[in-house]
């Protein structure tokens, strides 16, 4: 049976500053859980502040700070991470180092709390072809980011036997507060053009952040456990990994459009082509940018190893069968809600 926690239980959130992690907090609270927000003291906390939560003063690369903060906690959910960087060393000493400080932290409690971590769609790898992703294919990463990632969910089977973990795979995270997508819907709200260079015919699963939110206190609450490494795996899909994402799989260019129209565009031109060819040229002009300014962009060589890759598609079905959690409502009245509020932030 799934390890279960009760409602107003104390909860660790790592990560909370950023925009899934502010999210979930909300929501936390909202419920009546006492939540501490792992921050660092530079961090922005004008999401958090509102909320009337703790704050625990640190930072996942280090140790001692993790057995400080997760020492209470019922439940950890992991967020804290890097999504680009300008070495692969980097991503993989906070990805997946920063992960070990937690899981290892939760390891040396009296009472271990549950561990929810969130990693990615990129450590599984983009769609097999001609079909969708599930939890039982291999795991295929392709980009730096991925393969830290990935050598974060190995960390955590190494842990299994001491920490009950649970692993939440999600796509392309959408909605309010998102500062990487806002640049998708600003050159369609400003230009009406939508950038699809290289990946126009590219399908793509998604998930709005209150719809994963969801799905992570539905697995924290009754979610199942990875096994521990080594040992042998009866179940198929493997138990304590879960993909999460809504039913729409559009193509990048169909994302486009379905942004016009949240936006109340009549059209939106898709710039394509067939080659990848401008998706590097892209990614060299924003790395070079990122360089020069000493601070590395979301575009980046890396992510072009991504959006080269071809599909990125995964199936939510598992996790809706073991939690019954799915979306409430369709992406485009999501990708409405989004547009509405960048509006309403005049973030466009």
């Amino acid at each position: 049976m799934a390890d279960t926690y009760t409602i107003m239980a104390r909860v660790l959130v790592t990560g909370a500053s950023g925009f899934i992690g502010a999210k979930l907090s909300e929501r936390l609270v909202a419920r009546g859980d006492e939540v501490t927000c792992l921050v660092r003291p530079k961090s922005h906390r004008g999401a958090l502040d509102p909320l009337g939560v703790r704050y625990a003063w640190g930072d996942v690369r280090d140790a001692d700070a993790m057995h400080a903060a997760v020492a209470e906690a019922n439940v950890v959910y992991h967020l804290a991470g890097l999504a680009s960087a300008f070495c692969a060393q980097d991503l993989m000493q906070v990805n997946c180092g920063g992960f070990r400080n937690v899981a290892s932290a939760c390891a040396q409690c009296d009472q271990p709390p549950v561990l929810v971590s969130v990693s990615s769609l990129a450590a599984a790898g983009p769609s097999p072809p001609g079909r969708e992703r599930t939890e039982s294919d291999p795991a295929e990463p392709v980009s730096n980011y991925g393969r830290a990632k990935r050598a974060a969910e190995l960390v955590a089977e190494e842990f299994a036997d001491r920490v009950p973990i649970t692993i939440v795979r999600p796509p392309i995270v959408f909605g309010e507060g998102d500062t990487q997508m806002r640049n998708v819907f600003r050159s369609i709200f400003r230009y009406g053009v939508h950038v699809a260079l290289g990946v126009a015919g590219s399908r793509y699963s998604l998930i709005h952040v209150d719809d994963l939110c969801d799905a992570l206190i539905a697995c924290a609450d009754n979610g199942k456990r990875l096994a521990p490494a080594g040992a042998a795996q009866t179940t198929s899909p493997p138990q304590g990994y879960y993909f999460v994402a809504a039913d729409e799989r559009p193509t990048f260019a169909e994302l486009g459009i379905m942004i016009g129209k949240s936006l109340g565009r009549q059209s939106v031109h898709v710039l394509k082509s067939r080659s990848t060819a401008g998706i590097w040229t892209a990614a060299a002009v924003a790395e070079g940018i990122s360089r020069l300014r000493g601070q590395p962009y979301i575009l980046s060589f890396d992510k072009a190893r991504e959006a080269s890759a071809g599909n990125w598609v995964c199936s939510p079905l598992n996790i809706r069968r073991d939690l019954h959690v799915a979306p409430r409502v369709s992406v485009l009245d999501r990708l409405r809600q989004t547009s509405n509020w960048y509006l309403q932030k005049k973030w466009l």
